[in-house]
């Protein structure tokens, strides 16, 4: 009987490695093979491992009829589609949990720099303006009395809700559910217009979809103080990043914060990384070791578990194993 070919088109120790070679044969590919190469690789593939930033539309899924399972190394999952998988079969895993606290721990880091303005005052070192003696950047602001909004009270939003509010901070936060969650740290519902409002700082945890695409547009950004800043680390396209460069220009908000980009990475040409008042990275939200590690090990759990026939640790679509005649 034929082993099943897994791909593997993401980073991998070799300790992971070897747990899926005990249950198929392993391909691996650079993990900036091509999109063709990657397409041309599927067709054989039982299972891929792989970045949740590529997509894979319902052609991929097409060209690769033996596909049972994509475990991307991330939460997020807007790149594939899924609606297209589950007509299919083919289960769409993802790594929520263990990357929670990487992401609230950049955010509060974040929070804070934009607060007391670390990096143009790191800025104005490195750039010799200290040593010149020339006039330091303006002062920053303490972040405890203020208020955080959080946008998205899900695993991740409620992580920073914690950090802030024991720094002091206020924290409001919006989400489509009513009620917060059990285990929800002190924090005051408020719908998205008033969090804006009342917010010095505003942080995004909410999933990319149809409904949240530009969710902060021109009119939000202009709800919100003069002196307030916005923090992304969840998906660009939740920003309408036109209308928030014209907002930082105009001084209509103070600063922002961006670990994700509508285009990524952005195009040369885009002024927003650039802006004075932004701080900008290359999405690094999981960036650590022991997050990156324990993001692996979910994704091969979950092909290990859908090739076993059994239900997965994380599955986006179990209904996609209930076609296959499999464990919900």
């Amino acid at each position: 009987m034929q082993r099943p070919v897994i791909l593997v088109a993401t980073p991998m120790e070799e300790d992971l490695i070897a747990r899926l070679e005990a249950a198929g044969e392993v391909r691996r590919l650079d993990p900036a093979t091509t999109a063709e190469a990657l397409l041309a690789a599927a067709r054989e593939a039982s299972a891929i491992v792989m970045s949740p930033l590529r997509p894979v539309d319902a052609a991929f899924l097409d060209a690769a009829p033996r596909l049972r399972a994509i475990a991307g190394t991330g939460v997020g999952y807007d790149h594939f589609d899924v609606e297209a998988a589950t007509a299919r079969g083919v289960a769409i895993c993802n790594t929520p949990g263990v990357l929670d606290a990487a992401v609230a721990d950049l955010v509060a880091a974040l929070i804070l720099a934009l607060a007391r303005r670390l990096f143009e005052f790191a800025a104005y070192v490195r750039e010799g303006g200290w040593s010149r003696r020339e006039p330091r950047p303006p002062l920053g602001h303490d972040v405890a009395g203020k208020t955080l909004g959080v946008i998205g009270f899900g695993r991740i939003g409620r992580e920073v809700a914690r950090r802030m509010g024991g720094l002091g901070m206020r924290v409001l936060w919006h989400d489509t559910y009513a009620e917060a969650p059990p285990d929800a740290p002190p924090a005051e519902r408020r719908p998205l217009d008033g969090l804006l409002r009342e917010s010095d700082f505003v942080t995004i945890h909410a999933d990319l979809n149809p409904g949240s695409r530009r969710l902060i547009g021109a009119r939000e950004l202009a709800l919100m103080r003069p002196g307030a800043c916005l923090v992304n680390t969840a998906r660009g396209g939740i920003v309408d990043q036109a209308a928030l460069r014209e907002a930082l220009e105009a001084g209509t908000i103070a600063g922002a914060a961006l670990d994700v980009f509508e285009a990524e990475p952005p195009d040369r040409a885009d002024p927003l990384p650039g802006l004075p008042n932004v701080i900008a990275l290359p999405h690094v939200g999981t960036a650590t070791e022991e997050t990156r590690r324990a993001m692996r090990e979910l994704a091969v759990a979950n092909v290990l578990a859908v090739l076993a026939g059994e239900p997965p640790p994380a599955v986006v679509n179990p209904e996609a194993l209930a076609r296959r005649g499999e464990a919900p």
